[in-house]
């Protein structure tokens, strides 16, 4: 498997990461370790979670993602992987640090070092802020809307807190999820400035069914040498094809219902149609051609797959085999064009 350099970081990340949202809900410890054991064999080195999960977030819950991966981290060559999580921003989880939770010294502190606990590690390499601390539409709940902002954590006082942290060895670089361009460049901005740990990526939703990045954050991310990491590349499994003709039993969308809202907008089926009728006359997975279109962007460093199964799992990293050709990204684009960014 490829591997890419991630930002101006010395970290060569595998082109495939996994991503563990569902290990402690939907997935038992056996599995999770399992779908691990494999996706090292086939040469991922590229590990995603965060201390919210697994997903929906529930107190009960809470951090059972991290302590699966821990246990099995234990037993590996550790210099081999490299480790991501993520801090919780503000929001309605007060079972994490109570209802003042802010990106802030004593959250950044405490959840970096619960984080290491279960994770059992002396360092996580890629450290990240899983939504902004200040007012942002998220998860398509746009427009952005100026009576709703609030105060917020200063980012040169986030960054700070980072230099720290970096210094005593916890964490090695540092990334944004869920992020702006304002937000980017201002992160940017400031650690040149001020001399404090500059950001090496930024986890954002991207798919078929939504390419806002192309058109907010891609001169960007050129621009800072900030790549994306591509979560819900297969948009909760609508790209698969599964959910056509109702939502599969025992899916993330089936448990979870709130999480499949965006999918539900006017243009999304449209285009949904016209995707995995591409698929078909191709003679490719739905799934696979989707992973593929993703991994050819070039301002994608790692694209981020989850799976409840092995078999979903070991569909999803075969499609490194996949190359899309400039005929088939043409007739993708033409989809994009007759339906644009359906699932923002």
């Amino acid at each position: 498997m490829k591997t890419r350099q991630l930002g101006n970081s010395d970290l060569q990340v595998s082109e495939i990461c996994l991503g563990t949202m569902t290990y402690g809900q939907q997935n038992s410890i056996e599995e999770a370790h399992e779908q691990l054991d494999y996706a090292i064999a086939q040469g991922v080195n590229f590990i995603d979670t965060a201390e919210m999960y697994p997903v929906p977030g529930r107190a009960e819950t809470q951090g059972r993602t991290s302590e699966y991966i821990g246990q099995w981290l234990a037993k590996q060559q550790r210099d081999q992987l490299i480790i991501a999580t993520k801090v919780t921003g503000g929001g309605s989880m007060e079972w994490i640090r109570g209802k003042d939770r802010k990106v802030d010294r004593p959250n950044i502190e405490e959840a970096v070092n619960n984080s290491l606990k279960r994770l059992k590690t002396d360092y996580i390499d890629l450290y990240q802020i899983h939504w902004p601390d200040r007012y942002v539409p998220l998860f398509g709940r746009g427009p952005f809307n100026p009576d709703q902002d609030r105060p917020t954590v200063p980012i040169a006082e986030q960054l700070e807190v980072f230099k720290d942290l970096v210094d005593a060895g916890k964490i090695r670089y540092l990334g944004l999820s869920n992020e702006t361009p304002w937000g980017v460049n201002q992160f940017c901005h400031l650690a040149e400035t001020l001399n404090l740990p500059r950001v090496v990526s930024i986890q954002n939703a991207y798919s078929l069914l939504n390419r806002e990045f192309d058109l907010t954050l891609a001169e960007t991310s050129y621009r800072e040498n900030v790549p994306l990491l591509a979560y819900s590349p297969l948009a909760f499994g609508f790209l698969t094809g599964k959910h056509q003709g109702g939502v599969a039993p025992n899916s993330r969308v089936a448990e979870f219902p709130g999480f499949g809202a965006r999918y539900g907008k006017p243009n999304v089926q449209g285009a949904l149609t016209a995707y995995l009728k591409l698929a078909k006359d191709w003679g490719l997975s739905p799934a696979q051609m989707a992973l593929a279109f993703v991994r050819s962007r070039w301002f994608v460093a790692s694209t981020i797959i989850g799976a409840t199964t092995l078999d979903q799992l070991k569909e999803d990293i075969g499609s490194v085999a996949v190359e899309l050709t400039p005929e088939m990204l043409a007739a993708i684009d033409e989809i994009q064009a007759k339906y644009p960014n359906p699932a923002p």
